[in-house]
C-alpha cells in the first residue's frame, strides 16, 4: 500500500484544520484601535515597513480568508444569511464568527471530511476507487453539516446556562431594587456580580441604553438572541410594567417566586426521568455482565458433562 499519498493527504488535512482553528479562534479586534496601537508603539518610516511588521497571518492568510468569506456571503441567499446570523447570535457569536467566516468553516470541513473518507476507504480498506469517490461525496455532505451540529450544541448549551442562571439573577435583581436602586443600576449590579451568558445579554442591553436606545427596545432585542421562555416572560412583564406604570419591585418579586417554582418543578421532572434513563445502561451493560458471571460456570459444567456422557 503506498504510504506517500496518505502522508501528503494527512499533512494537507492537518494544515486545513490549523487554518480553520486560527480563523475561528481569533477574537475580534477593532482595526482602528489596532492601527493606532501600532502607530504608537512602532517607529516605522513608511507605510510599507509598517505593513511588513505585521504578523504573517495578518498579511497573507487573513486577507485570503476575508476574500473567500465575502465571496461565499455574496453567493448565499438572504434567508440563509439571516438564519445563520440569528443562530450565531443565539450561540453568543463564538470567536467573533461572522456569516462569511461560518461559511468558510463549513467549506473547509467539507473538504477535510471528503479527503478523510476517500483516503480511509480507498487506501486503508481497499474498497475501490468508485466506491471511495462516492463515500467521499458523502463525506462532503457530512463535513458541510458538521459546523451546523456544533453550532446547535453551542446554542443549546447557552440556552441551558441562561435557564439555570435566571432565578439567581432575578433574586439579586429583586433584592437590589427593593434596597433602593433603580432598575438600570440593579441590572448593572447583576452584571457585576454574576458572570455568564445571561449577564452578557444584560451588559449589552445596558450599553445600548447608554448610547440612547430605549430600555424597552434594548430588553426586547434580547428575546430573539436567546429564545428562552422564562427570560421572554420576564422581559415581557418588565416592559408591560413600565408601560402601565406598575411598581417594578412587585413585578420582580412575583417573577422571582414564579421562577423558583419552575426551577423546583424542573428538578422534580429530572428526578422522575432518572430511573428511566438508568434503565438503558442497566439492561445493556450491567445485566449481561451479571448473566455471564452467574450462568457462565454453569454452562461450562453442562458442556463438560455432556461431553463426558457422549
Amino acid at each position: 500500500m503506498p504510504v506517500l499519498p496518505i502522508v501528503v493527504a494527512a499533512a494537507l488535512a492537518l494544515g486545513i484544520v490549523l487554518v480553520t482553528v486560527a480563523l475561528t479562534s481569533r477574537a475580534s479586534v477593532d482595526p482602528v484601535q489596532a492601527r493606532l496601537t501600532q502607530l504608537g508603539s512602532m517607529q516605522a518610516k513608511n507605510l510599507e515597513e509598517l505593513e511588513l511588521q505585521q504578523p504573517f497571518f495578518d498579511r497573507t492568510i487573513r486577507p485570503l480568508a476575508d476574500g473567500l468569506s465575502a465571496a461565499l456571503s455574496r453567493r448565499s441567499s438572504s434567508s440563509f444569511t439571516d438564519k445563520t446570523e440569528k443562530r450565531l447570535a443565539m450561540a453568543g457569536n463564538p470567536g467573533g464568527l461572522r456569516v462569511g467566516d461560518f461559511l468558510v468553516a463549513k467549506a473547509v470541513c467539507a473538504v477535510i471530511f471528503a479527503i478523510l473518507f476517500f483516503l480511509a476507504f480507498n487506501f486503508l480498506l481497499n474498497t475501490g476507487l468508485l466506491l471511495a469517490i462516492g463515500l467521499g461525496a458523502i463525506g462532503i455532505l457530512m463535513g458541510w453539516n458538521a459546523p451546523e451540529f456544533w453550532l446547535g450544541r453551542r446554542i443549546r448549551a447557552r440556552q441551558h446556562a441562561i435557564l439555570l442562571s435566571i432565578p439567581d439573577a432575578l433574586d439579586l435583581l429583586t433584592i437590589s431594587v427593593r434596597a433602593g436602586l433603580g432598575f438600570d443600576a440593579a441590572l448593572a449590579k447583576v452584571v457585576e456580580k454574576m458572570p455568564g451568558p445571561l449577564t452578557d445579554e444584560f451588559r449589552r442591553a445596558l450599553a445600548e441604553v447608554r448610547v440612547g436606545k430605549a430600555r424597552r427596545d434594548a430588553l426586547r432585542d434580547i428575546i430573539p438572541r436567546t429564545e428562552v421562555a422564562p427570560l421572554t416572560n420576564f422581559i415581557g412583564a418588565i416592559i408591560q410594567a413600565e408601560q402601565l406604570g406598575v411598581s417594578i419591585s412587585k413585578v420582580l418579586q412575583v417573577q422571582s417566586e414564579q421562577l423558583r417554582i419552575e426551577r423546583r418543578q424542573r428538578a422534580e421532572e429530572a428526578a422522575a426521568k432518572a430511573p428511566i434513563k438508568i434503565l438503558f445502561p442497566l439492561v445493556g451493560c450491567i445485566f449481561p455482565s451479571l448473566f455471564i458471571v452467574i450462568l457462565g460456570p454453569a454452562i461450562i459444567s453442562i458442556i463438560k458433562n455432556l461431553g463426558n456422557a457422549g
